[in-house]
């Protein structure tokens, strides 16, 4: 089991540290009562290898100590990592600014810069045991993104689940696609009879669209166009990729070139690649990873 542990002032950033902790799989707690950090630990014993927990202002204030001995009691048993997010006053202020959102410890009457200074005072106990400080000030969401895998995965890479749909469009588009492309202009065994009852996972219509240039020329482009710009979505702090290759009934064409493009970026993509077929599934399954 792994724990770790996020902590620092409001507006440094925690939120997209626990994000991208969620996004790699962690089972994540905003704002843990510290008592509870062991119990929850034994609650999860199990049933789920990596947790994060989120720990602010307004459960720890004179709790410092309680946070170093219940991480020192986890320690004995479990892989613990903790972060500390800070940035320089006048930054937070700024962020505060520009989201009007409400610190904290506004309900003690005190103004948003008051706040803000008296907040570092109280968790600078906790910034002085962490194993990780990352100062915001002059970091974005990507970049802090960035720094919380490197630090946790030893590289700023991400695993992107990329979801190759085929569906045909008189049953309606997919909303959810990020990507969608249309195949209707391809020859279509539709007009073969004895490729009609097939579909693009069977192997006489297959070959039919293998022999067709148009089809290959299509497959190597859209190939090409996601080695092309991969690098630049697995930046953009997102965990997965829609791609959907529509053709008229969603049975031959579409599937097919879903299924060529999900063998072939297989062979060089790291992610986890998977090939559905949305009108084949109405009538049974067909999912392919």
């Amino acid at each position: 089991m792994k724990l770790v542990i996020v902590s620092g002032r409001s507006g440094s950033g925690k939120s997209v540290a626990l994000r991208v902790l969620e996004d790699l799989g962690y089972y994540c707690v905003d704002n843990l009562p510290i008592p509870l950090i062991n119990t929850l630990l034994e609650q999860l014993k199990g049933t789920h290898e990596f947790i994060a927990i989120s720990v602010d202002v307004r459960n720890i204030e004179e709790q410092s100590k309680e946070l170093k001995a219940q991480l020192e009691q986890a320690a004995s048993v479990i892989e613990i990592v903790s972060f500390y997010l800070n940035a320089d006053d006048q930054v937070i202020l700024k962020r505060y600014s520009e989201t009007r959102r409400l610190h904290p410890l506004s309900k003690n009457q005190l103004s948003l810069q008051e706040a803000i200074i008296e907040e570092g005072k109280l968790l600078e106990p906790v910034s002085k045991i962490v194993d990780h400080y990352i100062d915001t000030s002059e970091l974005n969401i990507y970049q802090l993104s960035d720094k919380v895998r490197e630090i946790l995965l030893g590289s700023v890479d991400k695993e992107l689940v990329i979801n190759i749909e085929s569906f045909g469009f008189k049953h309606g588009m997919p909303k959810e696609a990020d990507f969608m492309f249309d195949v209707r202009f391809l020859p279509n065994p539709h007009w073969e009879p004895a490729l009609r009852p097939l579909t693009g996972l069977d192997m006489p219509v297959q070959e039919f669209l293998g022999r067709q240039a148009q089809v290959n020329k299509f497959i190597w482009q859209i190939e090409n166009f996601f080695d092309t710009w991969m690098p630049h979505l697995e930046r953009n702090n997102r965990s997965y990729v829609t791609i959907a290759i529509g053709c008229t009934g969603g049975q031959h064409r579409s599937v097919y070139i879903a299924e060529q493009i999900a063998k072939r970026l297989k062979t060089h993509l790291k992610h986890r690649i998977n090939a559905q077929h949305r009108e084949l599934n109405k009538n049974g399954s067909h999912s392919h990873k």
